[in-house]
């Protein structure tokens, strides 16, 4: 499949900035291993191990900051093309939510399923992995001005609260 050159990207913009206040899950990835990733129907958070089963804690990855990333599965969707590559961007949940810093700024709180996250400060911009899979293009739009101030290539989060997590579960901002 064919990596869309920028202009195809943002023609997507629209569709992306219909995206709901309160949400939904759509994707769930676990990441066990590097390169590798399960899409599973549900996933318990734990405030110490991140995404249970998840490289982030096994590794001892990135502080907890950045213990779980969530990409709008509507921006997934322009990029990746196909719903069997979304998890190829390397987020754990896809979610059809509002991430733009306007709606969830640092420090705002959301249920999803019976967990409570907490959006950090901490920037998620994409990788070099992320480029080889999905283009330059991709990296570009992610990266544009749009794309950070919609933040397009995902926001992170901590797990305030444990719980389960299930593809369908509705997201609200609590604080």
């Amino acid at each position: 499949m064919r990596n869309l050159e920028l202009q195809e990207l943002e023609a997507g913009l629209d569709a992306i900035r219909l995206s709901p206040q309160e949400g939904t899950v759509e994707l769930i990835v676990r990441r066990p291993s590097e390169g590798e990733r399960e899409v599973l129907d549900e996933v318990e958070l734990d405030p110490v191990k991140g995404v249970v089963g998840d490289r982030w804690y096994a590794g001892g990855r990135g502080g907890r900051d950045r213990q779980v990333t969530l990409m709008n599965s509507r921006a997934a969707a322009v990029i990746a093309q196909t719903r069997e590559r979304w998890a190829l961007a390397g987020d754990q949940l896809y979610v059809d939510l509002d991430l733009s810093e306007d709606h969830l700024p640092p420090g705002t709180r959301m249920e999803i399923g019976s967990a409570v996250v907490e959006v950090t400060a901490e920037d998620h911009l994409g990788c070099g992995k992320f480029t080889r899979r999905f283009g330059v293009d991709a990296m570009k739009f992610v990266n544009s001005a749009v794309g950070r101030e919609l933040n397009l290539r995902g926001i992170n989060v901590k797990i305030v609260t444990p719980g389960t997590v299930r593809t369908g579960d509705a997201i609200r901002r609590i604080a």
